[in-house]
């Protein structure tokens, strides 16, 4: 794998089948509330992230003042 360029496909996912493998492992060790736990808190943060980016996107300008000239 040294002559495949830095993030080429195979190689992103090599290392996510490894992290699979590595929650996997966790899971086992311990237990099934741990991973309960660890989907809550991330469902919370997805959740949380797409609250934020919607509402960072929907913004309104806020109206500006009319100003009343008078002709001299």
């Amino acid at each position: 794998m040294s002559c495949r360029r830095h993030g080429s496909k195979p190689t992103i996912a090599l290392w996510m089948l490894v992290a699979a493998a590595d929650v996997a492992i966790i899971v086992a060790s311990t237990g099934l509330l741990a991973l309960m736990l660890v989907l809550t808190v991330l469902a919370v943060t997805a959740t949380a992230g797409v609250y934020a980016a919607r509402s960072l996107a929907n913004r309104e300008p806020e109206p500006v003042k009319a100003v009343a000239r008078r002709r001299a």
